[in-house]
């Protein structure tokens, strides 16, 4: 019989990290660095003292490993509550299927392209798998899309057998776009903001270089997609699929039945408190001064927003209560760019923004009070593993502080990699947060066990926390496509019907050419003065 590995469960492997953690206690030499308070771009920050280490008696730790668990969840209490929010709000929006409704509607947009003859060079599915890739990557990159991902592939891979292609470029599509985006991360709470607000960083700060690299990313990645659609377009025999995909083939005949559309009274209603709440906040405040980097600029914002939301919301209200509910989305979206950027709003507020969101939706759909709480509890369900994990993984610092050794680590690491360099040492951070997320593909699990260390090692070589935090993002967001511990990546190729060996065969040159993309684009955070770096 051939050996098999089995991958331990996400939780063994943090527990037994917490447990390594304490024998490390027992191990390592205690010591102590100095700390100063700094105040870098209007932020107090604790900062090492360069050249202040000193030995101290350690503590070790025993029992300490079980009680550090309780103590992690505490320390990180308002992440966890932050994630279960965001989780349960989108869970209710997502019952209401107004963003299948709003991609349908999308996709029959594009089909009105064929008309201009230059779009029709170009080639109309071409245009049509880039403008679904990249809406599904903005989803990634501002909200962290992930598992909703599941549901859309049951659209996306269908669509794709009626387009000529495969299963593999229906998956890309939503799958493969949102991943994309995710490792840009230009706004997504779950990651880059988790992993700044454990670095003591503004909330998104740094927002132009990372701009920047999601176009590199989404221009690197929708390409190698459209090099292999056209082969495929050019000969269907060509896919490693196109057997298996003979089931899809018996099946797209009708394709996904739409919801039908609506607009109950219950949506006008929430229309109108909506509207009345921000009309009072832009009345409150009628000028915005919106910080980007170390530069920013004073505008009318919230009342623009105010009046944009009232005309849109009657505009797709008259069509259906699905595109007031995308409409809702989107706002949120603006109003949490406005919030960040304007009012400095962390995650508390943000948590608030979506919460309001999810019910919102939920109430303009006319679900009943307890359908709604119902929906909301599995969406916390579904993401409470997450917020599991992030206090578990807590437990590992509490364990490394309480026992005096992790600054003895710290300096350990300063001094082996003193030598390498920045860009040695940040290129050897990125390798390490790309091994940790084969085995721990959860993002704000992995901000959580690495961060409070790897910032704090970056002052140790004055390094930017902001490259470290870009380190910790490239590395957490390409091998999310392809490690089979992910439940996102087994559920969708699942629906799809897409074995993994099959997946592995077709992605891996991608995530070869991204993992060295990765290396390329820490270079900048070094060489150039880059604003929020």
């Amino acid at each position: 019989m051939a050996f098999k590995l089995k991958v331990p469960h996400t939780y063994v492997i943090v527990f037994s990290i917490v447990i390594l953690a304490g024998m490390l206690t027992w191990i390592v030499p205690g010591g102590a660095y100095d700390y100063e308070t700094q105040t870098v771009h209007g932020i107090e920050r604790n900062v090492v003292i360069n050249g202040s280490f000193h030995y101290v008696e350690n503590t070790p730790q025993t029992w300490q490993i079980f009680s550090a668990i309780f103590d992690g969840f505490v320390d990180k209490a308002d992440i966890i509550v932050f994630i279960l929010l965001i989780g349960g709000a989108f869970w209710i929006m997502n019952q209401t299927k107004a963003i299948d409704i709003g991609i349908y509607s999308f996709l029959r947009r594009t089909k009105k392209l064929e008309r201009f003859k230059a779009l029709r060079f170009l080639g109309i599915d071409n245009i049509i798998i880039v403008l679904i890739m990249l809406l599904f990557s903005v989803f990634g990159a501002v909200f962290g899309m992930s598992e909703e991902t599941i549901a859309f592939t049951i659209i996306f891979v269908p669509l794709s057998i009626k387009m000529g292609y495969d299963s593999i470029i229906g998956l890309s599509m939503c799958f493969v776009g949102a991943g994309l985006g995710f490792a840009g991360a230009i706004l997504n709470p779950f990651t880059i903001g988790i992993a700044q607000g454990l670095s003591d960083l503004p909330l998104f700060s740094g927002i132009e270089y990372r701009l920047f690299s999601w176009l590199i990313i989404n221009i690197t990645g929708i390409s190698y997609v459209l090099w292999y659609a056209r082969k495929i377009k050019k000969d269907p025999e060509k896919s490693g699929m196109f057997q298996l995909d003979e089931y899809w083939r018996k099946i797209t005949a009708s394709g996904e039945t739409i919801p039908e559309y609506h607009t109950p009274t219950s949506g006008w209603f929430v229309f109108a408190v909506l509207q009345i709440v921000l009309v009072i906040f832009a009345w409150q405040n009628p000028q915005t001064t919106m910080t980007i980097g170390l530069s920013g600029f004073t505008a009318p914002l919230l009342p623009i927003l105010a009046g944009l939301f009232f005309i849109s919301s009657i505009l797709l209200l008259r069509k259906s209560i699905h595109f007031f509910i995308i409409n809702l989305l989107m706002f949120t979206i603006l109003y949490l760019i406005v919030g960040v950027m304007g009012y400095e709003w962390y995650i508390m507020e943000i948590a608030t923004l979506f919460f309001v969101m999810g019910i919102a939706s939920g109430l303009a759909f006319d679900f009943k009070l307890n359908e709604m709480t119902n929906h909301f509890l599995d969406g916390v369900r579904d993401i409470l593993s997450a917020g599991l994990i992030v206090g578990l993984a807590g437990g590992i610092i509490i364990i490394l502080q309480k026992g005096q050794v992790i600054d003895t680590l710290l300096h350990g690491a300063s001094t082996a990699m003193s030598g390498m360099g920045k860009y040695g040492s940040l290129s050897v951070m990125y390798i390490i947060q790309t091994m940790i997320n084969l085995v721990l593909p959860s993002g704000s699990a992995k901000a959580a066990l690495t961060m409070p260390i790897m910032s704090q090692f970056s002052d140790l070589i004055d390094l930017s926390r902001q490259a470290a935090v870009m380190a910790y993002q490239l590395g957490d967001g390409f091998t999310n496509m392809i490690t089979p511990t992910s439940g996102v990546l087994m559920g969708v190729l699942g629906v799809a019907k897409i074995p993994f060996d099959k997946w592995v065969k077709w992605i891996w040159p991608l995530m070869l050419i991204l993992i060295i993309l990765g290396f390329l684009l820490l270079i900048p955070t070094i060489t150039i003065q880059l604003n929020g770096f």
